[in-house]
């Protein structure tokens, strides 16, 4: 079967009605540079993404005190947001194979867009709650679009690379773009930050429209093959990996304010510090888990768990100190973002024809993590324990980890013996000329 990307038909002529309109270039016609500068539009994407999605939790207090409530009440719009990206990674990126790649990211972008314009001018709590879904739900489909592009872009030796470089989008967010949104909000009103977000997306969506190249080389798929991921047991095991190593991080992330003033004595207005010392971690391990994932993706995903495991129990100690629990909190997050690139390439290597579904599954994966390792870490300090024995917890998660890295390998042996092409595309790609 012939596969092309359909919005490559009209890559050979200019556009009907205006004759000197150039026309959008195939992304096998494209510079080193222009691919860069596509890389940089997409982690401008990203940035954009994670800005929009770690600022609620510091806008809380102004949102809560705008609507007159609780900031118990008002965390519901964290928990939506979660809750668009689980739904909308895996729906969006099954039902939408046949969308060419470049059309597709251009109005996941604007759907991000219209989401948090909407989040900013929501005149009362009812449109906001469905506001922040809505701004929730093209999330993850946008990872998995702008991965796969990035990845199809790039020589295959580079792919983990090129999704890292995407990523790095969303590491710098948690350094800049949450500090500054957040400062925003404060100096004007909540509103404004996710203006600001607003803003971004304009931006991403400019320059991807007039930089991003047809993508030629990615094939269309329909739901049924999209769907046939749901049926791969590396697919499943692999995402049940990334949860299992998300979690380890959000046991910890979300009680670390607790952790840090209660446990380690510290002054409540340095917490900015500690978050630093996570975002650059973040942004390190990132870039170096993009490299390890090219070295050595399964590799990667072994080392990164187990050091994941030692780190969580070392912070269950070092935590009794502000300095060095913040220096293994940051490197702990440094181990967290190796995790990610590997994860994703793996996803791709092993999901055939279905990298669209499987890749939005990492997505869904994080966010799920995201609410278990609250809950998990929430049971922990409610059973009565200091608020660093969420480390512990995160330590056993991390255990599961492994104990998991173990029975990937096993069944990608028992499948490789049985048929070595298991995980081959089925489908030929070939350009149009």
């Amino acid at each position: 079967m012939l596969v092309t990307d359909s919005s490559a038909k009209t890559d050979q002529r200019k556009h009907p009605r205006d004759p000197n309109a150039p026309r959008v270039p195939r992304q096998t016609e494209i510079s080193s540079t222009r691919r860069t500068l596509v890389m940089l539009a997409m982690a401008l994407g990203a940035f954009a993404i994670g800005t929009t999605e770690f600022v609620s939790m510091g806008l809380l207090p102004l949102i809560a005190h705008d609507f007159g409530m609780s900031e118990d009440s008002a965390s519901i719009l964290i928990s939506l947001y979660a809750l668009g990206v689980v739904v909308g990674a895996p729906v969006i990126s099954a039902v939408t194979g046949k969308l060419p790649r470049r059309r597709l990211i251009l109005l996941l972008i604007a759907f991000l867009l219209v989401g948090n314009l909407f989040t900013a001018l929501a005149p009362n709590f009812a449109v906001l709650v469905i506001a922040r879904f809505v701004a929730g739900l093209p999330h993850g489909a946008y990872f998995s679009v702008a991965n796969l592009s990035a990845a199809s872009m790039s020589p295959a030796g580079d792919r983990g690379k090129a999704m890292a470089f995407v990523g790095m989008g969303l590491a710098v967010a948690t350094v800049v773009g949450v500090p500054a949104a957040q400062a925003l909000g404060q100096a004007m009103t909540w509103h404004a930050a996710y203006l600001l977000v607003v803003i971004i997306a304009l931006a991403t969506m400019v320059l991807l429209y007039f930089l991003m190249p047809h993508m030629t080389k990615m094939q269309q798929t329909s739901l049924a093959t999209e769907m046939g991921a749901l049926k791969n047991s590396q697919v499943w095991l692999t995402v049940f990996m990334g949860i299992a190593g998300f979690a380890v991080m959000f046991s910890i992330y979300t009680y670390i304010t607790w952790t840090m003033t209660e446990v380690a004595g510290m002054d409540a207005k340095w917490t900015w510090a500690v978050l630093m010392a996570y975002g650059i971690g973040m942004t390190l391990g990132n870039g170096a888990g993009g490299a390890m994932a090219d070295r050595n993706m399964d590799g990667a995903i072994l080392i990164a768990l187990t050091c994941m495991l030692g780190l969580a129990v070392a912070f269950y100690f070092a935590a009794h100190n502000a300095w060095t629990g913040a220096l293994v909190f940051g490197v702990l997050a440094f181990f967290g973002s190796v995790l990610v690139p590997s994860l994703q390439l793996r996803l791709m290597e092993v999901a055939g024809d279905a990298q669209a579904l499987a890749s939005a599954l990492n997505q869904s994966a994080l966010n799920i993590a995201n609410a278990m390792g609250a809950a998990i870490g929430g049971i922990v300090v409610g059973a009565g324990f200091s608020y660093n024995s969420t480390a512990l917890a995160g330590a056993a998660l991390a255990l599961v980890g492994v104990s998991l890295w173990f029975v990937t390998m096993w069944d990608k042996r028992r499948i490789m013996r049985r048929d070595p092409e298991a995980f081959a595309p089925k489908v030929k790609i070939v350009e149009q000329s």
